[in-house]
């Protein structure tokens, strides 16, 4: 987040005087988008590659698809914004898996993938 932010803010003062990005709404707003593309692109990167961010493989959890193959890019996005929207109605979609059947959240739900416990020796 800092490198990214850095590297709108940095300009902005140097070429146009902004000190202050709460001063200047739509540098705000472009911070805002920055920051949550870099976010994306750190859960989908993570999820082609290997299936697994860094503290789902603490928890030796991986991201699937329904038939448990691993997820390509579309999968990927579409769960990183299912997550957004559970996030925005209060963890919602987060809490659905209390009462789901099969445990599943609604980007899981949404991305047609689902979480898979590994045993130890399938950590990678």
């Amino acid at each position: 987040y800092m490198l990214a932010a850095t590297l709108l803010l940095l300009p902005a003062g140097m070429l146009f005087g902004i000190q202050d990005p709460a001063g200047d709404p739509l540098l705000r707003l472009l911070l805002r988008l920055l920051l949550v593309l870099v976010s994306l692109g750190f859960f989908v990167g993570f999820w082609l590659r290997g299936g697994q961010t860094l503290g789902m493989r603490a928890w030796r959890i991986r991201v699937v698809r329904a038939d448990g193959r691993p997820l390509h890019a579309g999968n990927a996005l579409l769960r990183a914004l299912g997550a957004l929207l559970s996030w925005g109605v209060l963890g919602l979609g987060f809490l659905w898996m209390l009462v789901d059947p099969e445990r599943l959240t609604w980007h899981d739900r949404i991305s047609a993938t689902r979480l898979v416990l590994l045993r130890k020796t399938q950590r990678r």
